[in-house]
């Protein structure tokens, strides 16, 4: 039997939505399979899995708040297709800065002199260092020589910036006698002080660090990367204040106060914003920053900008309420367990219980925060990420757990759809 026309069989399945392109390619891998036969059917699947393949937005339902595989804070950004004054001074008509809008709104909020945005956390840091330590010496202690996911290592970050690694210390205990040493070394020529965000591990037992504060006596400026971006320790934008489960995680007001010359964090983790790396502080170091090669390379656009203006116009207002992860995050397990009940009720299957949510993003790593969703005997994740939308969910214990911190509850109707259908 001869195989069907390539044309033929792309345009047999118009129905799924995917551009003919698309649809050829997956025709042609169904007909490079084998048996002829069966081509349609294979043709299909390659086409599904083409599908499935896109970025789509899916359910979170492990409870991880901010999860790095799913794109971490989730966030909502409705705009039109419109130019926008990126870099246009619309006072004189005359070229502006992008730095004028969304980063100028952060400085504020931060209470900074300044601020930049570049696209990342990562390039962030890479970019203070080279722009301030390039060919000297940076002091970093050995215990926040930190990797973190994607392979991020700190002693590789600052090889590429050009900064020469000073480590500092032990891995346990670092004190600020040995900072002022590696200081006042000439050997050394040291330009800055890092302290780094350990991120996703913590050291126990016989320890010792030294503070932004103490680290502000050197005779050099201080760098705090405070990482996961909590803007003000005491959380003016919640009505109930700070919330038990941040205690300890630096912020970016009082790492300023405490005399850190800059700090850098990212945009997608607490502050609730998107992928992007922020740059706050002393004025003259963020002019640095802005005027170093590096800066045009790693600048984000105006979706990006545009985001992040939203978010830093919701904090000034303090409305927690408008940023989606901190609505999230101040959910009461009352409210949760409403919904796990009606959600049990509704599709007959699995059960209301009490469960653990987690920051997630290399926030506050061994830290809980009390949640309640719905748990059901047996692996059921494949089934449930198969659905429209995909629901992700945790499986502990031989059982697939959803928790309902994470799932927006306009969501709830696709989690009830999906338990019915295992039911």
């Amino acid at each position: 039997m001869r195989p069907p026309s390539v044309d033929a069989l792309a345009r047999s399945l118009a129905d799924t939505g995917l551009p003919h392109p698309l649809l050829v390619d997956a025709a042609r891998a169904a007909i490079a399979d084998g048996d002829p036969g069966e081509v349609e059917e294979r043709a299909r699947r390659h086409a599904h899995a083409a599908a499935r393949a896109l970025l789509q937005p899916v359910v979170n339902a492990t409870g991880v708040l901010l999860h790095t595989n799913l794109g971490r804070a989730p966030l909502a950004v409705a705009t039109e297709a419109a130019y926008a004054n990126l870099e246009l001074d619309l006072s004189s008509g005359r070229r502006g800065s992008r730095h004028a809008h969304a980063a100028a709104l952060l400085a504020r909020l931060c209470e900074a002199e300044d601020a930049i945005v570049v696209n990342n956390g990562a390039s962030a840091v890479l970019l203070v260092l080279a722009a301030l330590a390039t060919g000297r010496g940076a002091a970093v202690s050995r215990g926040e020589l930190v990797e973190i996911g994607g392979g991020f290592r700190v002693p590789e970050v600052m090889e590429q910036s050009g900064a020469r690694l000073v480590e500092v210390g032990t891995t346990n205990r670092t004190r600020l006698a040995d900072f002022a040493s590696a200081v006042e070394n000439p050997a050394n020529d040291t330009a800055l002080a890092l302290k780094v965000h350990q991120s996703n591990y913590r050291i126990v037992g016989f320890t010792e660090h030294v503070t932004v504060a103490e680290m502000s006596t050197l005779d050099v400026p201080v760098v705090a990367d405070i990482g996961s971006g909590l803007v003000d320790a005491a959380c003016p934008w919640l009505g109930d204040g700070p919330p038990a489960w941040l205690t300890g995680e630096p912020a970016a007001r009082q790492t300023l106060d405490d005399g850190a010359a800059l700090i850098t964090f990212s945009g997608d983790k607490l502050f609730g914003g998107p992928q992007a790396g922020i740059i706050a502080g002393r004025a003259d170091l963020v002019r640095r920053c802005a005027q170093h090669p590096l800066a045009r390379a790693l600048r984000p656009g105006s979706l990006v900008l545009s985001a992040l203006q939203q978010v830093a116009l919701a904090y000034l207002r303090r409305d927690g309420q408008a940023i989606d992860f901190w609505r999230m995050a101040s959910l009461t397990t009352a409210d949760l367990e409403e919904r796990a009940q009606a959600m049990v009720k509704e599709s007959g299957v699995g059960e209301a219980a009490q469960m653990a949510s987690v920051p997630g993003g290399g926030t506050l790593p061994g830290t809980e925060i009390n949640s309640c969703g719905v748990v059901l005997d047996g692996d059921h994740t494949a089934s449930l990420r198969a659905g429209s939308p995909p629901i992700i969910a945790r499986v502990s214990d031989g059982r697939t757990w959803l928790d309902l911190r994470t799932v927006a509850p306009d969501d709830d109707r696709h989690v009830i759809a999906a338990l019915k259908a295992l039911g």
